[in-house]
């Protein structure tokens, strides 16, 4: 069983900082007539910048649609979303894509490497696909920061499963992002390992100012956000500040249809 984190952590007045993202009464459907599927439901949130959010619920309570939607990998039905101060409706897809490359990193279960590509190579590629110009000393302040000195020139095949993640976090974060959104980042991990991954991404909060928004299932993740929100049948049910992973736990055995 993997540790909560029980260190009181730092934590900003969220009434001086602007929101990283929004959503304004988001709905989504899929499908057509009475076999659509409302995946989600007049959803409005504010996350704000410098905030580490968990995202939760049963399965099929919408959790891949917020995500999808709040970064724009998919478009409402209905309602609208922000990242910072721009709305994403009115955009194409080629104004989305290079949205997506500029301003958020993604960090998945699976870590999404290029195995050919080296460790360095891999982190610099959303840069490269934006045709933006590396700044060596970021890189090499990132790869410190995630712990991966002197892997630079490593291909995937030579890491751990940890150090893979570590790269796609350094991925993340090389283009200085709004958010970072992480779609069960620590699923395929150890507990021991996974603790670190988490330990990293609450550092990358805490001492940068990044915002890191996370669908997880587990409650002792949770444990790392600054806020979890609950969903329940495409709406948001709940939200819980300062999150325990016995609260969270609790909390989720009276969310929809497992209430």
């Amino acid at each position: 069983m993997m540790t909560e984190r029980t260190n009181e952590r730092p934590r900003t007045d969220a009434g001086q900082r602007t929101h990283a993202l929004r959503l304004e009464a988001v709905t989504k459907v899929y499908g057509k007539n009475d076999r659509g599927v409302r995946a989600l439901d007049g959803v409005s949130v504010d996350i704000a910048r410098g905030s580490f959010t968990a995202v939760m619920g049963p399965s099929g309570s919408g959790k891949s649609t917020f995500l999808h939607c709040a970064a724009g990998l998919d478009k409402p039905s209905s309602g609208k979303a922000w990242i910072g101060d721009t709305e994403l409706g009115g955009m194409n897809e080629t104004q989305l894509t290079k949205l997506r490359r500029q301003r958020i990193g993604f960090v998945f279960q699976a870590f999404n490497l290029i195995p050919s590509l080296s460790v360095r190579q891999n982190v610099d590629l959303p840069l490269r696909l934006a045709g933006e110009r590396l700044d060596g000393q970021w890189l090499e302040q990132i790869l410190h920061r995630v712990g991966l000195d002197g892997r630079a020139g490593h291909r995937p095949s030579e890491l751990s499963g940890g150090q893979q993640q570590r790269v796609a976090i350094a991925r993340a974060l090389i283009t200085r992002p709004d958010v970072i959104f992480g779609d069960e980042p620590t699923g395929a991990l150890d507990t021991v390992t996974a603790k670190e991954i988490l330990s990293l991404l609450r550092s990358c909060v805490d001492e940068t100012g990044q915002t890191v928004v996370m669908v997880t299932h587990d409650p002792v993740a949770a444990s790392y956000a600054d806020t979890v929100l609950f969903l329940a049948d495409g709406r948001i049910a709940d939200r819980m500040h300062a999150p325990t992973a016995d609260r969270v736990a609790d909390r989720m055995t009276h969310l929809g249809a497992w209430a």
